[in-house]
């Protein structure tokens, strides 16, 4: 009865709240109604703040919708669908009608929306601090079997993040600029509610883009905020990231120290009411700015320095040395002058405690290392996966480590169980429910329940119902938005992330084409392949673009040959986004996470896929490690060199991918279909040559090495699946069981017992 008596209260407040009856109104009007209900129902979650509050700043947070999750986290989300369901109106259909945030791209600020989930749910003060994107990355399209580039323009209308009247003057290259403060509520699950704090000026001009992404990048009044990441292929674009940084880091210091200050800091005491944690390199500049601004309160260098080191604390994200951000010193030079001053000083104190110039901040080509300074002055730095963290310690940053030792740790990432089980597979869900018990909701540690499960026949055939019809979902959801039509009966094997050489999404490629020439010679796989990619490359990559270009030839080339598109597939999603995943990852059987073993620091993706009953095919790489340990190697399909092997070729400096190509007739027969008939018919031979020659000449990411291995595990996992569909479930029912390690609370509270102590 409690339920109809909710379900009628929901009525009347979506009734009033749209001024109509609830028939006659359309799901734009309902949104908007429904986004004020939510917004007064997170104001009676806010708390107060006693001791430490975190500030969490990072250049994105990949948010995605907001609506349904804040209606889950509010305990609102099953009377709003049951109120509109007796209207004849449907949440899938509302939903359409909300634009996704463009305020992140890939795992980092997936990583970091997730991190304010749990804080909010955890009841943790903490807030993130980021900027207000335009228009995103940019939105992606394939024309001619290549990626081209828009503009995201997600802004306008209703949104959640509130414009505020509260402002802060920032410098750059000496003029002052207004960054305009937006807050955006972020709720908890059965918590209480945060700030997600993004700043923009009001001066920003979308009508300054003319081709595709291309802007004047000098009119920095205008285009500060356009977009996440704006192309630093020239001087003009990496000076633009600088100013975006500045703009970041300097408003959200500001805002901090006035906040504390508020709640009564006299900011020699700043490490009593603030932590604030650097997640990356993007807000590196963080550190000198608080230290200049607490000079400006009077405060010396040396005391200010101590201050801000106890604030402060850095997650590193990376093993790629070419991702730990480095400015030519002029263009800081240009940019903030004023911060000079402090970073030449922190250098100096960093060349008294060390004679090692590799770890200077300022080295002998006056290039600024981001990286470097963050870990001289915070008393934190962490890796994100145990294997990420050890090889930090001991190759890549063991100089750091050396000095260091009790700053270093680990905290293996986790995902939000809340977005990506409740929300995108509520049938799994429902089962879990049926079975637990609601406490994994809270405690994700109680999915190891469900072990006792995996030999129950009837629970594994309602499992199989729910993946497939979570796969029929998916195979509608492509038919309506990519025009694409997929057979559900067939293994749904994806690979979703960032477009990078060293994920690999080349080696499945290979992998493809090897199948092609086996079916061509009569040998069938054991089950029909549907092989799903979602990525997007960085505007400049050209690499990355070319495999793009390579996957869509080589999808037109089977889907043209009668003989082999009965038993290969290959869909790559257009503008692959939050929402997309919220689709593909439920239906997903085989997860892939194929990255060169010792270059993917974490991986969250290998998460939310486990998590849905996938099983992994994957290298001992990040946190599959950890998946590995966790499940046993009998419940996942593992490959490939080692990270200790991987590192030793690096060393050695000895691996020729020539010699792989010319000595191994399969690798061969896929390089070089590449540049055969069939792929040259259907693409660009410039793009086709220029992508072949890079896996022969250079191949920095070591696919050749792994081919043969990864070609002998996905068989078997294909083989696996096929054959014995009950085993196949019952393992997907262990991966399930095991997933709750990987929960992003669990992550957030080592990270409070451990670096931030919050409330205390």
């Amino acid at each position: 009865m409690m339920k109809v008596k909710n379900e009628k209260k929901m009525e009347t407040i979506l009734s009033d709240a749209c001024n109509k009856e609830l028939d006659q109104c359309s799901y734009e009007e309902l949104y908007t109604a429904l986004l004020g209900i939510v917004e007064e129902e997170s104001k009676k979650q806010i708390m107060p703040v006693k001791g430490r509050k975190l500030y969490y700043i990072s250049a994105e947070f990949l948010i995605g919708k907001l609506l349904s999750n804040n209606l889950i986290n509010l305990g609102l989300y099953e009377d709003v669908k049951a109120c509109l369901e007796a209207h004849g109106k449907s949440m899938a259909a509302l939903e359409e009608v909300e634009p996704e945030p463009g305020l992140g791209n890939g795992g980092l600020g997936r990583l970091a929306a997730c991190f304010l989930d749990s804080l909010a749910t955890l009841k943790l003060p903490g807030d993130g601090i980021g900027l207000r994107y335009h228009c995103g990355l940019f939105r992606q399209k394939f024309e001619h079997q290549s990626q081209s580039e828009t503009p995201d323009f997600w802004l306008g209308g209703d949104e959640w993040a509130k414009k505020t009247e509260k402002t802060y003057t920032v410098s750059l290259a000496g003029e002052d600029y207004t960054a305009r403060l937006y807050k955006l509520a972020v709720t908890g699950y059965e918590g209480r509610t945060n700030y997600l704090n993004l700043f923009d000026l009001d001066t920003v001009d979308p009508s300054v883009i003319k081709d595709g992404i291309s802007f004047d990048k000098t009119e920095i009044a205008r285009n500060l905020t356009l977009f996440l990441y704006p192309d630093d292929s020239d001087d003009a674009g990496r000076l633009l990231r600088i100013y975006q940084q500045y703009l970041m880091v300097s408003a959200g210091a500001q805002m901090i120290l006035e906040e504390c200050r508020e709640r009564g800091s006299d900011l020699r005491d700043l490490a009593d009411y603030a932590a604030i944690q650097i997640n990356d390199t993007h807000p590196s500049m963080v550190i000198p700015e608080l230290i200049r601004l607490l000079g400006e309160e009077g405060i010396e260098f040396e005391e200010a320095v101590e201050i801000v080191t106890k604030v402060c604390a850095y997650t590193n994200h990376t093993i790629l040395a070419e991702a730990l951000e480095k400015w030519p010193k002029h263009y800081l030079d240009t940019v903030v002058p004023q911060l000079m001053p402090v970073i030449k000083k922190l250098d100096a104190l960093v060349c008294e405690k060390t004679e090692d110039e590799t770890a200077f901040i300022i080295d002998k080509s006056q290039t600024v290392h981001m990286a470097h300074m963050d870990i001289h002055f915070t008393h934190s730095t962490n890796g994100v996966a145990a294997l990420h963290t050890e090889i930090l310690k001991n190759s890549e940053l063991n100089q750091f480590y050396r000095l260091y030792p009790e700053r270093f740790n680990n905290k293996t990432n986790g995902i939000t169980f809340r977005r990506w089980l409740l929300k995108c597979n509520p049938e799994l869900t429902e089962l879990i429910e049926s079975l637990i018990g609601p406490g994994f909701k809270k405690d994700a540690s109680e999915l190891e329940k469900l072990l006792g499960f995996v030999d129950d026949e009837k629970v594994l055939k309602r499992l199989e119902e729910i993946k497939r019809d979570n796969k029929a979902a998916l195979a509608e959801w492509l038919k309506h938005t990519q025009d694409v039509i997929v057979n559900p009966d067939s293994i749904f094997m994806i690979q979703s992330k960032r477009l990078h050489e060293y994920k690999r999404q080349q080696l499945n490629l290979l992998y493809l084409i090897h199948q092609y020439f086996e079916i061509k010679a009569g040998h069938m796989p054991k089950t029909p392949v549907t092989a799903i990619f979602g990525a997007k490359a960085a505007p400049a990559y050209t690499i990355a673009k070319d495999i793009i270009h390579a996957l869509l030839t080589l999808s037109k080339v089977i889907a043209d040959d009668p003989e082999v598109c009965k038993w290969i597939q290959i869909v790559f999603v257009e503008n692959y986004n939050v929402t997309a995943a919220e689709k593909m990852i439920p239906a997903c059987d085989l997860s892939e996470q194929i990255s060169l073993a010792s270059k993917e620091a974490s991986g969250t993706g290998n998460m939310k896929f486990m998590l849905n009953g996938a099983l992994t095919l994957g290298t001992m790489d990040g946190a599959n490690v950890e998946i590995a340990e966790a499940v046993g190697q009998e419940n996942i399909y593992i490959f490939g060199q080692s990270s200790d092997q991987v590192i030793r070729r690096y060393s050695h400096g000895d691996y020729s991918a020539k010699e792989w190509y010319e000595t191994d007739p399969n690798i061969k027969r896929a390089v070089d279909f590449l540049t055969g008939e069939e792929m040259v018919s259907c693409g660009c031979q410039e793009k086709l040559e220029r992508f072949k020659n890079e896996l022969i000449h250079k191949d920095w990411f070591q696919t050749l090495p792994d081919f043969n291995a990864y070609i002998v595990r996905k068989d078997q996992a294909v083989a696996d699946y096929a054959v014995n569909p009950l085993g196949w479930t019952r393992r997907a029912l262990i991966n399930i069981s095991k997933a709750g390690f990987f929960s992003s609370d669990r992550t957030i509270a080592e990270y409070n017992d451990n670096i931030w102590h919050l409330g205390e």
